[in-house]
């Protein structure tokens, strides 16, 4: 019988180079081999241990696809394709051809979408297929014939059928993956589906109303608040069903002639692989013998699952276990022996230290049981009980040691174990080691979770949290729902392996000349940015509700004008239909741009564009601006207040940006929008403690100032040091006149300008962001370059530098690695140019105000001052202020941010008070 099996190239190619990550192959020549050997050794795998009768290979295009056409974010936040894998698919594609094996791309079609089709041609004339992927997706194109062909964790595939993949999801039928997907939405590729809605609610309204549609159609069925979240994401479940529908109709023919397995070119296919130097596996693919098996460190694992051009690391087969490793973990459950134990841990210098808890939320978390390791492969933990005074008691006796500044402290997120000391009125005294801040600094674009760091480092496989607990979803338990034996050794492990991390992590900070960027900023910032969220914010619900109502009506009342400029009702959306009305029944251009299926483009990108093209249009944005501020932020902050506080409490990731700027999540509280009215009204909800001013204090233009001080351009120092606004002294130069006559416009322009080349902005991208002619953005550009030509020189300067070592660091040694500056694809190329110019800008400025925030704070202690800072935006410092600190505070942060770090030109920071953020701002 005819077997088929249809292949996901990317899938194979990153699957493969991930795998061999921290080993990676590098032949003679310096051409990193990884992606080939693992993607040439499953291909012969699949061929020696399945022996199809047909197979083929499917490829991404090259270009945009018809889903990014049509929804601009999808896969918008992934990360660049490594330049080692660009490098290695067009030799995987010319062994492919020597080996005979089609390859199949299609533009504007993912492979997803080429296998979709192949396989439901093949299945409809009866053909058994397979198609190779670990992506769920693929579920929905399962039938009597088509089936999954899925690697498993730790070797081996499965086999998923009709009933497999039903009985997996819960589903009634394959094409309701379709829905699934829909509702769940997909962070890989950034489509949103219904906010709130995971898998087990996403089956519960399959089951109810069997597809997407019907549910649309009676939502008034849906109850509580689900109903709501329902009703107000329509179009993003619209669409999400749309980008997660595989198509099965892309234009390939089925051709099972030029898919049938042949004899390879065996002359071209080993003068491939003799280049590739892989002269074993030349020995072994040609001479047909077993198949290949390319140890590292032992079995791998070539299959761990990855997400479709996704970048997870692989998880190995051979790492060491709890049950393979020496160990001695105890559980220590009476007051005597906490005693001696308390007392043992004083005579050490170093102990490391996590804490079990009921929630990932520190600021809710209740202790569940506290962990301790002073030696490697040796851990103690100790449970906590529910009842709060029986928990403070067993707390209290391990104070003396948490509050001994003699004994360093070790811990993986340690600010979350900080946190949730607080709330047992344990104060965490003491240097402090993190392990994952450690590794941030190391390997910034990486993965910095405790599990990960085991298995690259340590070569161990930990005990996973949802094996105790179980996977997430309402039927996930609680830690505080186990016994302390199912617990003890899972939590003891974590004390253990973030001690052995720590002693790991050491050498390399020293390695990477990241020491003091460690010791000196990101550890003492750590308890800064602990408090700062323990104190919270306060918000004005009362504010909000009245703008809510306010930009409601102006939208409802928009929206009807929309209709009459349209001279219909329509869904505004919807994409679709607006291109519909604007470009078929207004023709407000004679030649509208469309994706590859024949959609009109409406993103506001293009939208901006024709704003003077017809005054609808101008309507359309403002709907939509308006629509987005009444849901992302004034409806829903105030749901994110937490009941026993009443405050806001973001979380300030430390660990996520590669430029070294800090981010906010849960909620997000640095993309408050600042520009335009409506964006202010958001702020002017913030406000201080009762009986409090808010404070708000701003680096003044501080990465110009950077710029200056990297680049020493004379020109540009005297202007910040003689205290000129640059902006205006920029069109001064650039337009040829007295700083007293440059007009707003042209100060605008050159503002656009100078923080334009920062980020290495082109004459056609500073035409399109000013809409101005091309000739007049070529002149800004020209004009800012004359007026300060040393700028010119450094940007070349940082490019070669990169060039040279494959990274770049800000005036605090912190590296940005830019494996692509050397890249021959000039877009990639240009990508990784603008980063090394503006990563050591960005990142500098970044270190500055991290500086500035220890200081304040520690000066806050020392002077025992009783406001707080609560906020950091990027270059902003917010505070809530007793009225009677009010001069004192402003002095303290002024000095210390004007003071953080001595340049060639002075720091300025501008403040304010008022009774809200946006008056102080």
């Amino acid at each position: 019988m005819d077997k088929l099996f249809l292949l996901d190239a990317y899938a194979l190619i990153y699957r493969s180079y991930y795998a061999f990550i921290k080993n990676p192959r590098i032949n003679s020549k310096g051409l990193n081999t990884s992606a080939i050997v693992g993607f040439v050794n499953t291909l012969q795998e699949v061929l020696t241990k399945e022996q199809p009768t047909h197979l083929g290979v499917a490829f991404d295009p090259h270009g945009p696809t018809f889903r990014s056409e049509a929804f601009p974010a999808y896969k918008a936040q992934r990360e660049a394709t490594p330049e080692d894998i660009r490098k290695a698919v067009p030799i995987i594609k010319d062994l492919l051809r020597a080996w005979n094996i089609p390859i199949l791309q299609v533009d504007g079609y993912e492979a997803d979408d080429i296998i979709g089709t192949l396989a439901t041609k093949a299945g409809a004339e009866g053909v058994t297929t397979y198609m190779l992927t670990p992506d769920k997706d693929y579920g929905q194109l399962v039938s009597e014939n088509v089936f999954i062909f899925r690697p498993r964790h730790g070797g081996g595939y499965e086999t998923m059928g009709i009933e497999e993949v039903k009985n997996k999801y819960g589903i009634p039928s394959t094409t309701a993956v379709i829905d699934l997907l829909a509702l769940m939405g997909d962070s890989a590729d950034n489509f949103p589906g219904c906010p709130g809605v995971g898998e087990k609610t996403a089956v519960k309204l399959i089951d109810q109303f069997g597809t997407i549609e019907n549910m649309l159609e009676h939502t008034d069925e849906i109850k509580g608040a689900l109903k709501t979240k329902v009703e107000e994401h329509i179009d993003d479940i619209k669409m999400s069903k749309f980008l997660a529908t595989i198509k099965t109709d892309v234009p390939i023919e089925l051709n099972l002639a030029e898919l049938k397995i042949s004899e390879p070119n065996e002359e071209e296919l080993g003068k491939l692989l003799e280049e590739l130097e892989f002269k074993s596996l030349a020995n072994k693919i040609l001479k047909k013998t077993e198949k290949i098996s390319i140890p590292v460190n032992g079995q791998l694992d070539l299959f761990a699952e990855f997400a479709h051009e996704g970048s997870k690391e692989p998880e190995f087969s051979n790492l060491e276990t709890l049950k393979t490793t020496p160990h001695d973990y105890q559980l220590i459950d009476n007051e005597e022996d906490l005693r001696k134990l308390c007392d043992f841990f004083l005579t050490k210098e170093i102990l490391s230290l996590d804490t079990e808890t009921t929630s990932t939320n520190p600021i809710d978390a209740e202790l569940v049981g506290l962990s301790f390791a002073v030696e490697e492969h040796h851990a103690y933990y100790v449970p906590i009980p529910p009842q709060r005074e029986e928990a403070q008691k067993i707390v209290e006796i391990f104070r003396p040691v948490y509050e001994n500044e003699e004994i360093l402290k070790v811990g993986q997120n340690l600010k979350y174990d900080l946190e949730v000391l607080h709330n047992y009125d344990i104060e965490l005294k003491g240097k402090m080691w993190d392990t994952m801040i450690a590794h941030y600094l190391i390997q910034p674009e990486l993965r910095h979770n405790m599990d990960y760091m085991a298995e690259i480092y340590l070569h161990y496989k930990t005990i996973h949290i949802d094996e105790l607990i179980g996977p997430k979803g309402k039927n996930q338990r609680s830690m505080r729902d186990l016994d302390p034996q199912q617990i003890y050794e899972y939590a003891a492990e974590d004390a253990d392996i973030t001690l052995q991390l720590k002693n790991k992590l050491e050498p390399e900070l020293r390695k990477y000349d990241c020491e003091n960027l460690f010791y000196q900023i990101e550890m003492p910032l750590m308890p800064v940015l602990a408090e700062m969220e323990m104190n919270g914010v306060c918000l004005d619900t009362a504010s909000l509700a009245e703008t809510s109502k306010q930009l409601t009506t102006r939208m409802n009342e928009i929206e009807q004008r929309i209709y009459e400029l349209a001279g219909q009702s329509f869904n505004i959306a919807s994409p679709k239909q607006v291109g519909e009305i604007l470009f078929d029944k207004l023709k407000i251009v004679e030649k509208a741009k469309k994706t590859k299926t024949g959609q009109y483009v409406t993103s506001e990108e293009v939208l901006q564009q024709l704003r003077n093209k017809h005054e609808i249009v101008a309507d359309i944005l403002e709907h939509r601006g308006l629509k987005k501020l009444i849901g992302t932020y004034i409806d829903a902050l105030p749901k994110l207040i937490n009941p026993r506080t009443g405050h806001i409490h973001t979380s300030f990731n430390q660990t996520i940006t590669a430029t070294g700027r800090l981010s906010s999540s849960d909620p997000n509280l640095q993309n408050i929008p600042i520009r335009g009215e409506d964006g202010k009204e958001i702020r002017k909800a913030f406000i201080p403690e009762p009986g409090c001013l808010f404070f708000s204090a701003d680096y003044s233009q501080i990465e110009l100032r950077v710029m200056a001080h990297l680049s020493g351009d004379e020109n540009m120092i005297n202007v910040f040091r003689e205290g000129k606004d640059l902006h205006a002294a920029t069109a001064a130069n650039i337009y040829k006149k007295d700083i007293s006559e440059v007009t707003r416009d042209e100060r605008t322009k050159s503002k656009r300008a100078n923080f334009g080349i920062i980020y290495g902005i082109t004459v056609f991208g500073l035409a399109e962001r000013l809409d101005i002619p091309r000739d007049e953005a070529k002149m800004l550009i020209d004009g800012y370059f004359d007026t300060f030509p040393q700028v010119h020189d450094y940007m070349e300067k940082a490019k070669e530098i990169a060039r040279q070592q494959g990274y770049v660091t800000t005036l605090f040694g912190r590296r940005r690695y830019l494996p692509d500056i050397n890249s021959a694809n000039a877009t990639v190329r240009g990508f990784a140019e603008r980063n090394a110019i503006n990563a050591p800008i960005q990142g500098t400025a970044a270190d500055i105000i991290k500086i500035a925030m220890i200081h304040i704070f520690q000066r806050f202690k020392k002077e025992h001052i009783k406001s707080k800072m609560i906020l950091q935006v990027h270059d902003e410092l917010n505070f809530s202020v007793y009225l009677e600190e009010k001069e004192k505070v402003e002095k303290i942060v002024l000095e210390e941010m004007q003071n953080a770090f001595d340049m060639k030109v002075p720091l300025v920071a501008d403040s304010g008070f008022g009774e809200n953020w946006l008056e102080a701002h």
